[in-house]
């Protein structure tokens, strides 16, 4: 996979539609979603001291426990009730998937109402990270990509996000990655669903990932990485947070002209004004934004857009205030077309000179690494399987 993957997916025309469908039941209460008056309440509720909720949360954000058996400091008699009522099964695996050598792990969950989500766990040699779903499925409908040709079935809660992180740092934790016991360092809001059309879930969740334990799981805010299609009201508020992550946006082509086709909600909130979302976080939070650039063979990968993307990019500040990821598309044996083009990965060639053209702008540019082709590592493409 790429770290994180864009895929193709069956042409299906479907409306952008940015709310989740009503009606639905809600996830269970958890721990991970409860503000610190919400906890002391939940005690008041289960008969026990509050003291009692904070032993909890020790247990599932300091030591990454989530089993009771092993909370041998609750009292005995109570241990179950109080777990079950704190810390209800939010994911289900269905099924596991390794490539690199054990290294990227790709589950595929089920939630409580039978949706379904991934997410992957990749482990490099100086750094492990995970990539999380945000959504069961998507409304953005990019053509290119497996989730959004699924819709949206619903909004993921904080401690659904949440649970994915505890879940991937407890296999570092624990070993069960090769090369022994480690930390994950690293958060990618880039699996299934657009985060910023979830935006209060995500928050909480950064939120909880960056608060020390035993509120939170301890993690550097600048080592979470927040995508978005480019959702521009979202951009601007999340500018206004105070939270220095890492911004990234998937712009996928320089012009409106194509970005319209790819990312349908480019017919909302233009190249011109995403991009100058973007600038203004990065000039606001010091923090480097990501241009995120899904390679399409002879759709999106012609040199003169690397000129154009260039031209783009340098319209905003004198200072590098953004880098770009190339993302070689998932192979797959066939795909949707745009315009009588299929969807492929570029040449090789091409996307180097692409690279070229962008570093002689004077763009930092890289060729992300591509992981876990094998087993459709790319997100939304195990769930579609099922």
């Amino acid at each position: 996979m790429t770290d994180p993957q864009v895929e193709p997916a069956p042409t299906r025309a479907l409306p952008l539609v940015i709310a989740p469908p009503r009606g639905r039941q809600k996830p269970p209460r958890h721990l991970a979603d409860l503000s610190a008056e919400e906890r002391a309440a939940a005690a008041a509720e289960l008969g026990e001291p509050a003291f009692r909720v904070k032993q909890v949360a020790h247990h599932y954000f300091g030591r990454l426990e989530r089993d009771p058996a092993n909370m041998t400091d609750l009292p005995a008699k109570n241990r179950d009730a109080i777990a079950s009522a704190l810390l209800p099964k939010l994911l289900d695996p269905v099924r596991t998937m390794e490539a690199d050598q054990g290294t990227t792990r790709k589950t595929l969950w089920r939630l409580f109402d039978g949706a379904l989500v991934e997410s992957v766990l990749m482990r490099y040699p100086e750094r492990a990270t995970i990539c999380v779903s945000s959504q069961a499925g998507c409304a953005m409908a990019c053509p290119f990509c497996a989730t959004g040709q699924g819709g949206l079935q619903r909004n993921m809660s904080t401690a659904e996000i949440i649970d994915q992180v505890v879940d991937g740092a407890s296999a570092m934790a624990n070993g069960l990655v090769p090369g022994g016991p480690g930390r994950l360092s690293n958060v990618v809001f880039m699996g299934m669903g657009e985060p910023m059309a979830n935006y209060k879930a995500v928050i909480g969740a950064i939120r909880r990932m960056v608060a020390p334990a035993p509120d939170g799981l301890g993690m550097s805010a600048r080592n979470i990485t927040l995508s978005t299609v480019g959702l521009v009201p979202r951009i601007k508020q999340l500018t206004d947070e105070g939270i220095p992550v890492t911004l990234a946006v998937s712009l996928h082509a320089p012009d409106d002209e194509l970005r319209d086709e790819l990312v349908p909600i480019n017919t909302h909130f233009k190249v011109a004004e995403t991009v100058e979302a973007a600038w203004e976080y990065a000039k606001k939070s010091k923090r480097r934004v990501s241009i995120e650039y899904a390679m399409m063979r002879d759709i999106n990968d012609q040199a003169w857009r690397a000129d154009l993307l260039g031209d783009v990019l340098n319209a905003y500040g004198d200072w590098n205030w953004v880098h770009v990821n190339l993302i070689p598309l998932n192979p797959t044996d066939s795909g949707p077309m745009l315009n009588g083009q299929v969807f492929t990965r570029s040449r090789s060639d091409d996307m180097r000179e692409f690279v070229r053209r962008l570093e002689a702008k004077g763009i930092s540019t890289t060729i992300r690494d591509t992981r876990g082709d094998e087993i459709n590592a790319a997100c939304g493409q195990l769930a579609a399987t099922e």
